[in-house]
């Protein structure tokens, strides 16, 4: 069973995760086996245990304890379970835990991009983009509009980030996904060179010369299709554009040029996922 602790010290090193270890430190590159992330929401929790995480803590505001005692808590094993008032957790935190409840949970291995690619059809690439809302939001259209896996650059915003992870509302851990190399200066060469060994066709979304909408018949036809999503702010890169099989857009009305990244992707997904006409 769980350990039910009523918070009285801030200082003890089991709260770390939730009050002194920044996003980067949870990351814990050093030491991979002690790495962390923080799954928000009782949710969100039940869909990382669903898929095999390993909960190491909670911090659960006291009001909460009695709606998750013996659905989420038997399932954690024997975690301490730090519990206090809402402010007081806010104020620990710095936010206020709109859902009630932190876990802290063991990151899983990384996975190999040309592993979780080899028998998929459609995948999402993702490209310096760094707004954890949009990186969540992208998952869920992700796992909804059938995307096989997503890959992302080497300076995209970590899926198991808090925020990305509570947006996904927990199909970060449904759909598989690896960082598509580790050096940032071999991009997208080196992107280019895996995907290509791997059979996939790659479509850039974004306005240039050669774009061609997304209901393009031969597009859509493709037997396997990589879709590159850019930045919030100045999208793909050139090198990224020019060395994709297709530049792709979205028609709009109203004089619009563009929609948000996590909207884009969505409607991608859905018009080039796997059988779409």
């Amino acid at each position: 069973m769980a350990q039910i602790i009523e918070i009285t010290d801030f200082t003890r090193e089991e709260l770390s995760p939730y009050v002194r270890l920044t996003e980067a430190q949870l990351r814990s590159k050093r030491d991979p086996s002690q790495a962390l992330f923080i799954a928000e929401s009782a949710k969100v929790i039940s869909h990382a245990l669903d898929a095999g995480y390993t909960p190491v803590s909670m911090l659960l505001e006291r009001s909460k304890l009695p709606s998750i005692a013996d659905t989420l808590l038997p399932r954690c094993g024997e975690i301490p379970v730090f519990t206090g008032d809402r402010e007081l957790l806010a104020e620990l935190t710095g936010f206020a835990l709109t859902r009630g409840v932190l876990c802290a949970m063991r990151r899983p291995a990384p996975m190999d991009a040309a592993a979780i690619c080899k028998d998929a059809r459609r995948i999402a690439v993702l490209e310096g983009i760094v707004d954890p809302t949009n990186v969540g939001a992208i998952f869920r259209s992700a796992a909804a509009l059938g995307m096989d896996a997503v890959l992302l650059s080497p300076n995209c915003c970590d899926p198991l980030h808090r925020r990305a992870v509570r947006v996904s509302m927990g199909t970060v851990f449904q759909v598989p996904w690896a960082y598509l190399g580790a050096d940032i200066h071999a991009w997208p060469q080196d992107a280019f060179h895996t995907l290509k060994d791997l059979g996939f066709s790659t479509a850039a979304m974004a306005l240039d010369h050669r774009a061609v909408p997304i209901t393009d018949a031969a597009l859509k036809s493709e037997a396997k299709l990589a879709i590159f999503l850019g930045t919030e702010g100045d999208g793909l890169c050139a090198e990224t554009i020019s060395g994709c099989d297709y530049t792709v857009m979205i028609p709009m009305s109203h004089g619009v040029n563009s929609l948000n990244v996590a909207a884009a992707s969505a409607v991608a997904f859905w018009e080039l996922r796997t059988g779409a006409r």
